[in-house]
């Protein structure tokens, strides 16, 4: 997959394995900030229902950083229960998590743990 990163005014870009990860600073608010997407697959049978919607809200309110998930062009706030419903992520379902702040990159990596641990279910 092509991976895609932007570190002032210079865009780098290489192929990587099946997850997208993209760093981009320049932009950021202060320089110890960044912007961060990766694209996850939901692996649990029953995917994300409404136990696993609040363990990801539970993660994602442990940072700063704004958080956002997207499946299938709809964005909602992954700080929000019902918004993480409303994307009705069965298993399989490729979500793409977007976060920016200054703890972006922890936050991006503790969903994805969270999300191929499947939620602790299996």
């Amino acid at each position: 997959m092509l991976q895609v990163a932007k570190c002032d005014g210079i865009v780098w870009q290489w192929l990587e394995a099946p997850a997208r990860l993209a760093f981009t600073m320049s932009g950021a608010r202060r320089a110890d900030e960044m912007k961060v997407t990766k694209e996850i697959i939901v692996m649990n049978k029953k995917g994300i229902h409404a136990r696993p919607a609040a363990e990801f809200v539970k993660a994602a309110n442990r940072f700063e950083c704004d958080i956002f998930v997207e499946k299938d062009g709809e964005k909602v706030n992954a700080k929000s229960i019902k918004g993480i419903l409303m994307l009705a992520a069965g298993q399989g379902s490729k979500l793409l998590v977007h976060a920016e702040g200054e703890d972006a990159a922890r936050a991006v990596v503790e969903i994805e743990l969270l999300i191929k641990r499947k939620f602790g279910e299996e």
